[in-house]
């Protein structure tokens, strides 16, 4: 068995999006209207979708409630990796919650992008 997809609820799809694709190169598949639904996928094929909070299930999105209750994470393959897309983020619309460090075994920064997704930068030896 293998994970197919998250589903990722935010307020603003479309600068969620915008931001996993330019800094985490995920591909974009598929945007249903200017701000309804985006399907992203990574090399793996692991699909990530971006969407709006759904009535039904409660409508919440980490924004609208003010917290932090996940994160995704990305590995990076070097440990410059992790300093390289710390500075690449410092001029960005992220909010860098510390700077990398040890910790855990390895090596990682995390940082907040629009819509409050949190995302754990990382290297592992």
């Amino acid at each position: 068995m293998r994970m197919n997809h998250l589903d990722l609820h935010v307020p603003d799809v479309a600068a969620t999006s915008a931001f996993l694709v330019r800094h985490f190169g995920l591909a974009l598949y598929e945007m249903r209207g200017a701000n309804g639904l985006a399907i992203l996928a990574d090399d793996a094929g692991l699909e990530i979708v971006i969407s709006r909070p759904v009535e039904k299930f409660g409508g919440g999105e980490q924004q609208a409630l003010g917290l932090v209750t996940y994160h995704i994470g990305f590995i990076q393959a070097e440990r410059a990796d992790v300093d390289r897309l710390y500075r690449e983020l410092q001029g960005s619309e992220a909010e860098l919650v510390g700077e990398p460090r040890e910790m855990r075994g390895g090596y990682l920064f995390y940082c907040l992008a629009p819509g409050r997704v949190m995302i754990e930068v990382g290297w592992r030896p």
